[in-house]
């Protein structure tokens, strides 16, 4: 199967920015796709379709596949006045594609044309109750696989995501938006996180003791929970899943995902790969939906923990209805992520390095810089070097060659990081840069803004603390790194705080004073490799145990605590 896909939310509720967020693969290798696939990215999604579309009114379809786009795809008109048709997604559950009971749809849209891609489904409780039961019909059979030969299954994984990686980076920049280069590294770190969870057999041993009183032993042992799921965001489509699911069922637990409804065609492609491994039927199961699909995993008593990766408020919703029914729980929350810039700094690497985290993805990641704190004499050269660096990012289709920033999600994301940027405006702070009002030529429907950059913004600034997650970097003054310690301490979030400086005492103080779970010194994405944890401390985490590394393996297994005698000698101990 060589999938070039164009594979087919914007679901507007009180959730958050980037809170809740399947075309079924219909290629297969037909001669058609011999030619197609070379030119399928030189078209618009509407002319593919319709190359798909005369394609199929005069072949066959393979066993297996969706039925032609007629039967179960209904027509749109574009803004483009062309119209095409599109495919309504489906629901994975116990090792096969199946529609979904909703009678609701949304729109999948491509941030950069706003053309239609696909509809996801909002999926009930029942389809819910049916991915959970398969779960839990699988979880017996599964929790006594091998851990050996349960990352079998992950090896295999491991080499489909490589041999598709640049197939599965077009499907992020199409339903995304980010370019194709930063859709790529997200993809490598997907690819990390499996190979960690690979070493399953070592990372979950326990530990024991001989003799802790004559003839007892005594020893700890891990073992799965049973049926976990998690909950992940729109800004990293395939990334974030990979925090939770190669480590869930290499632990031996059965595994619900709830991929982000307004980009579900990431992970519905990565389903197709994982079904390709040969994973016993109800081992991995998606459900697409909404806020109504939350909170039914949320109540479920079957389901054992959740993970959840969005908007602080949505974290709250989730963590305190999954408690409530006694679930184990991590919920990443939102970030508003300073960056101290000492006079000492290396202000050539920091420019570029700090440029990158505020505008990279468009400004739609957790970890991506919001504050710059400059001290002292370093305020004019920073501010200058950072607004030519702004003013020099190409800006459009994360598609296209040479493009270094691509749209923010949808049209409501666009009108509120611009109504951000006015109120700042508004509140004293001077658009040193302007990304408002930005028109991309033959895109001028898609949902681009440009770097902006405010300077002297008040402390006192509803945007010193507000999450703005889009490309805006705020500039702030202050005389001292103590002082400027201080916006990080008012700072209702934790995710990530950096330092750039030449001094490894500032640097060792930062490190040990900074109220955040990420810490970067001359760093502007402090994003952990996947043998470390992903932290967060204040409202950007919920929870004890965080995504990736050894704290995925402690989430999602509970310790047992065996204490045994093969002695007939009795002591007072036990």
């Amino acid at each position: 199967m060589d999938f070039r896909t164009l594979s087919f939310s914007v679901y507007s509720n009180s959730f958050g920015c980037h809170s809740y967020e399947n075309c079924r693969g219909v290629y297969q290798l037909f001669p058609f796709w011999n030619a197609l696939v070379g030119t399928a990215f030189r078209l618009s999604p509407s002319r593919l379709f319709g190359r798909l579309q005369r394609y199929v009114s005069s072949h066959s379809w393979p066993r297996g596949m969706l039925r032609p786009f007629h039967r179960e795809a209904r027509e749109r008109s574009m803004s483009s006045a062309v119209t095409t048709q599109v495919t309504d997604l489906q629901n994975y559950v116990n090792g096969a594609w199946r529609r979904s009971t909703a009678i609701e749809y949304v729109d999948v849209t491509n941030p950069a044309t706003a053309e239609i891609l696909a509809r996801t489904p909002l999926s009930t409780s029942a389809d819910v109750d049916a991915a959970v039961q398969a779960a839990s019909d699988a979880f017996p059979a599964w929790r006594r696989t091998p851990p050996g030969e349960r990352v079998q299954y992950l090896f295999k994984l491991k080499n489909l995501l490589e041999e598709n990686i640049d197939e599965l980076s077009r499907v992020i920049t199409l339903e995304n938006g980010k370019t194709f280069p930063e859709a790529k590294a997200e993809l490598r770190r997907a690819i990390e996180n499996v190979e960690v969870a690979c070493g399953i057999p070592m990372m979950m041993q326990g530990y024991n003791l001989e003799d802790v009183t004559p003839g007892v032993d005594e020893m700890q042992i891990r073992q799965p929970l049973g049926v976990v799921a998690a909950i992940v965001p729109f800004n990293f489509p395939a990334m974030v899943s990979y925090w939770f699911l190669p480590y869930a069922i290499a632990c031996g637990n059965t595994f619900i995902l709830k991929p982000s409804e307004r980009v579900p065609l990431s992970m519905h492609r990565a389903f197709e790969l994982l079904e390709k491994t040969g994973l016993p039927k109800g081992v991995i199961n998606l459900v697409n939906g909404g806020k109504d699909v939350v909170n039914a995993l949320c109540d479920h008593p079957q389901v054992r923990a959740i993970s959840f990766v969005g908007s602080t408020p949505v974290a709250k919703h989730v963590y305190t209805r999954s408690a409530a029914s006694g679930k184990r729980m991590q919920c990443q929350g939102g970030a508003k992520n300073h960056v101290i810039v000492l006079p000492d700094a290396d202000m050539e690497l920091a420019t570029q390095i700090i440029s990158d985290s505020a505008f990279g993805c468009a400004g739609q990641r957790c970890l991506a810089v919001s504050v710059a704190v400059t001290i002292g004499e370093a305020q004019k050269t920073f501010r200058d070097s950072i607004a030519h660096a702004a003013s020099s990012i190409r800006t459009g289709n994360g598609l296209e060659s040479g493009i270094q920033m691509g749209p923010v999600i949808t049209k409501e994301s666009k009108q509120r990081i611009e109504s951000l940027i006015s109120a700042g405006v508004g509140e004293g702070a001077k658009p040193i840069v302007d990304g408002r009002n930005t028109k991309i030529p033959k895109y001028e429907s898609g949902n681009f803004l440009t770097p902006t950059i405010l300077d002297d913004l008040p402390s006192s600034s509803q945007l010193a603390n507000t999450e703005i997650f889009g490309p805006v970097l705020s500039l702030i003054h202050a005389n001292s790194i103590d002082e400027a310690m201080e916006f990080l301490r008012r700072s209702p979030y934790g995710n990530q705080a950096s330092l750039f400086t030449t001094s490894g005492s500032a640097a060792r103080k930062f490190r040990y004073e900074a109220p955040a779970g990420n810490i970067g010194i001359n760093i502007g994405v402090a994003a952990p490799m996947a043998y470390f944890p992903f932290s967060g401390w204040k409202e950007s985490f919920f929870g004890i145990l965080h995504g990736q590394g050894r704290d995925a393996v402690e989430f999602f297994t509970e310790s047992k605590i065996v204490v045994e005698r093969w002695s007939r000698q009795e002591t007072r101990k036990f």
